[in-house]
């Protein structure tokens, strides 16, 4: 049930029989040359979508906009920045908490919205109600290690792939061409150097260490449509699992 497909009436009597919530939430930021911008929200989208007809809770608009500063050099990033996405979701999460909802499920596609989702989580905790905070990307490679990627890459693009094939322009995969601080710190993420084994935290604006935009092992020139697909489907199925356990939550 879509929240903005159904009339007021309709929503107040699904909260007088329920009270959790669906809000999905992403972000539009580069995912290299190859991907649409719109990533982390579309994904989250379709695994929705996939769930919808096993599905009895009620789905909030999606959130398309998130923070992520260290994207913004990218032409087409739009960065909220955590002060805003806190305010924005939890504004979204007082209003529906005042018409009923006390569990709320955040279907999240972008790994810079966790901060401000965990503090509205720690927020709806304090009035008595409960979040959670699926990311679903770690959740596939949870699901199945061999989908383990990072940002961009096979992982991402082939859920993209899954979802539609004008979001993916194959022409433009490359390389990565990770710049590293020196021979001995090497970066091994968007905010992490190695040195002597030990991943130190070195939070930078991503254009300087890409030109590209994507990072990790699993090149998007390894992405299939059939990956993702499948991906997308065992997220949906473990989702619809958790939700139904998530109801027997006693608050």
């Amino acid at each position: 049930m879509r929240l903005e497909r159904i009339s007021w009436p309709k929503a107040e009597e699904y909260f007088k029989h329920n009270d959790m919530v669906i809000l999905p939430t992403g972000s539009v930021e580069c995912h290299g040359r190859h991907v649409a911008l719109g990533t982390d929200f579309l994904v989250p989208q379709k695994i929705i979508e996939l769930m919808e007809p096993k599905c009895d809770v009620l789905i909030a608009p999606a959130l398309p906009y998130g923070s992520c500063e260290y994207l913004e050099d990218f032409p087409g990033t739009i960065n909220l920045g955590y002060d805003v996405l806190y305010a924005v979701v939890g504004k979204i999460a007082e209003n529906l908490y005042r018409h009923g909802a006390r569990k709320f499920l955040f279907m999240n596609g972008h790994g810079g919205n966790n901060a401000a989702l965990e503090q509205v989580c720690m927020d709806l905790d304090k009035k008595g109600a409960l979040g959670a905070v699926l990311n679903w990307w770690t959740l596939a490679w949870t699901l199945d290690p061999s989908w383990k990627g990072g940002h961009g890459g096979g992982e991402e693009t082939s859920a993209m792939m899954a979802i539609g094939d004008d979001l993916v322009d194959k022409s433009m995969m490359a390389d990565s061409n990770i710049k590293d601080l020196t021979g001995n710190l090497k970066t091994t993420g968007f905010g992490t150097i190695d040195f002597r084994g030990f991943n130190i935290i070195t939070r930078r604006r991503v254009r300087s260490i890409t030109d590209n935009g994507w990072i990790g092992t699993d090149h998007p020139n390894t992405a299939s449509k059939e990956w993702g697909e499948k991906m997308l489907k065992a997220c949906a199925d473990y989702a619809l699992d958790f939700i139904e356990e998530f109801k027997k939550v006693e608050l």
